[in-house]
């Protein structure tokens, strides 16, 4: 660990002690006081969700203890420090709860989550962020991600004030610190059993009905009836336990749901327990909740009251007691194949050919091809993809290939354990199968295909020069309602996975496949879009593209893989290209580019682009 003195402008190794981290990268740190706070970050491995303060005045390292929800392992993140709070937010790997902020109460070591729904459009993953008063300010950050491409954010300005969630929560431990000796006092950094939720706990032994520790974590058991409205209650006040599943008790007469250590404390303490004696005055609690809850006026009082009134009762949640830690797949992964190349007196450096990811494809997993190459593991095979498969759940197991140069582009596909290759997989409610180890099928260009199935051809007349296995023309068809589809293919492996494709479909009434070169078999004047699908270039066939449209003109959905650097010479060549071959047929059109889609990085600085080119007669 080194210092940079800001006077002496010098470097220095400092001599720090304590419960130092591991070694990791992409980490955030921030200071508060005296302290400086590190979350989360990646040690080569995997994600971190760990959390350690660093005091400068001791130079000491020291694990801290905290309570709630626990923000989810992560790295490239941001952290910021707002008044009495720590906030983290974003990171990898994106998760569907991208517009959360995850929000630490530095006071009582208790974390929380705030919603925030201007964030939901942000991938704030290298983002920098800075406060200003009360304003949080995020610049910069995204992702290139396989499936949907490369995308940046916009500046963002959230203004912490307004999140009035916080204050809530404050509100809420207030009350509970009063409930507790008023001598008392807590140190979050000493404090290095459960925070303060466990000292509340220790003060308050004569009122206490049991507690997380020393009970375990309990679950709040109620009627079904009373389910709805206990549910919101519980998450309107952080009460809910978010890392653990609401269930239903095994006679389907009562709802389980999992509450904190915060509601317990509330619940149990002598100050602010609620007998049925009390409720007198709020009558039916469903009644209640429809006045109070939707002024969303409630109080933390009258909350606990209805709560009381429902005829609730605490249990032991023994399924989460009984429940083990869960393994990652590499984990299992790695100690299964550990064993075996132990057993077989093999060299466990082998080891680090074990995969880090993987790609699904129906029921089979799918290796990268740079794993398991050297030639020793094929003396194991045997005994090897089956550990693999189990570790990985998958009943079949392919390593990927590279797909062949000719001019059908047939997969290399090597399927390690199952008897074939055939498999159907579901995207943006479509049905495809095919025969993975002799077609390719690509994952990446999913959010391409979920563009096309958004248009509106109803009335058109659609082309597609490189159908494969119907990876535009079933979208077409089946999504944008297609009035009639010809698909052009020569590789015979697509061409059976095509007809099977369109008939699962129930869409081949509205599609003619036309087998063969699609320069010889295209039609000629009757499409009112073509799609031109073929990497890394599909201008062989822009003259086909320009014929197959009618004489009023059309859209060329034109695919290419294109260097960066020259993106912009790039889209000039297209219109002058497609300008060039529409005059050379008599065609007096104006061209222009209606759109420009950027699907994926292909590889390093080259990007898979989908240009929109309108066609319209002079």
């Amino acid at each position: 660990m080194n210092v940079f003195d800001t006077k002496s402008k010098q470097w220095s190794m400092l001599a720090a002690a304590g419960e130092w981290p591991c070694a990791r990268h992409s980490h955030s740190l921030v200071s508060y006081g005296s302290k400086l706070f590190m979350f989360g970050g990646h040690d080569g491995q995997q994600a971190l969700n760990d959390f350690y303060s660093f005091d400068t005045t001791t130079l000491k390292w020291n694990k801290e203890s905290t309570n709630g929800g626990t923000p989810s392992p992560r790295f490239s993140h941001c952290m910021f420090i707002y008044k009495n709070y720590l906030g983290v937010l974003g990171g990898c790997p994106i998760t569907g709860n991208n517009q959360e902020v995850t929000l630490l109460n530095l006071k009582h070591g208790v974390w929380f989550s705030v919603s925030i729904p201007m964030l939901s459009q942000c991938l704030c993953v290298r983002s920098s962020s800075v406060l200003i008063e009360d304003d949080l300010v995020i610049v910069g950050g995204g992702a290139s991600c396989y499936a949907f491409g490369t995308r940046f954010n916009e500046p963002i300005i959230i203004d912490l004030h307004s999140v009035d969630s916080m204050f809530k929560l404050d509100n809420m431990y207030g009350m509970l610190i009063q409930s507790c000796d008023a001598t008392s006092t807590v140190d979050f950094s000493r404090d290095e059993q459960s925070g303060i939720i466990g000292h509340a706990m220790k003060s308050q032994n004569d009122a206490r009905s049991g507690g997380f520790t020393d009970s375990g974590p309990l679950i709040l058991q109620l009627e079904k009836k009373y389910a709805k409205l206990a549910k919101d209650i519980l998450k309107k006040f952080g009460w809910l336990d978010l890392a653990r599943k609401v269930r239903v008790s095994h006679d389907k007469n009562h709802v389980l749901f999992p509450v904190n250590e915060a509601f317990n404390v509330l619940n149990t303490d002598k100050h602010i327990k609620m007998e049925h004696g009390d409720l007198c005055t709020l009558g039916e609690p469903l009644a209640f909740s429809e006045n109070k809850l939707a002024g969303d006026n409630l109080s933390l009082e009258n909350a606990l009251k209805i709560l009381s009134s429902c005829n609730g009762s605490f249990l032991k949640d023994e399924l989460a007691i009984s429940r083990k830690p869960s393994k990652s797949p590499q984990t299992i992964m790695k100690e299964l194949v550990s064993s075996l190349l132990e057993s077989k007196g093999m060299s466990s450096q082998l080891l680090e050919q074990l995969p880090a990811r993987w790609e699904t494809l129906g029921d089979i997993i799918i290796l990268p091809k740079t794993c398991f190459k050297d030639p020793l593991w094929e003396s194991v095979g045997e005994e090897l993809w089956p550990l693999i498969a189990k570790s990985l759940g998958a009943q079949r197991l392919a390593r990927q290939g590279k797909i062949m140069p000719n001019g059908t582009r047939d997969s290399t596909l090597e399927l390690l354990l199952g008897d074939n290759g055939w498999v159907t997989h579901h995207e943006n409610g479509i049905r495809y199968s095919l025969d993975a180890t002799k077609c390719m099928f690509s994952s990446g260009n999913r959010s391409e295909k979920l563009r096309m199935g958004q248009l509106n051809c109803r009335d058109e007349v659609v082309v597609d020069l490189f159908a494969g296995i119907g990876y535009f023309v079933l979208p077409f068809l089946v999504k944008a309602n297609a009035k009639f589809v010809y698909a052009c293919e020569w590789n015979p492996h697509a061409l059976e996975a095509l007809r099977r494709n369109v008939r699962d479909n129930h869409v081949e009434d509205r599609c003619i496949i036309l087998k063969g070169d699609n320069r010889v078999t295209a039609p000629k004047g009757v499409a009112d879009r073509v799609c031109l699908g073929l990497l890394p270039s599909s201008e062989c066939s822009w003259a086909t593209a320009v014929r197959a449209l009618r004489v009023e003109g059309g859209i060329l959905h034109i695919h290419g893989n294109v260097n960066d650097s020259d993106e912009t010479r790039w889209l000039d060549s297209v219109v002058e290209s497609i300008s060039d071959i529409a005059k050379a047929h008599g065609l007096p059109w104006n061209i222009s580019l209606d759109h420009i889609e950027r699907v994926k990085w292909y590889g390093p600085h080259i990007r898979h682009l989908v240009v929109d080119v309108r066609c319209r007669p002079i």
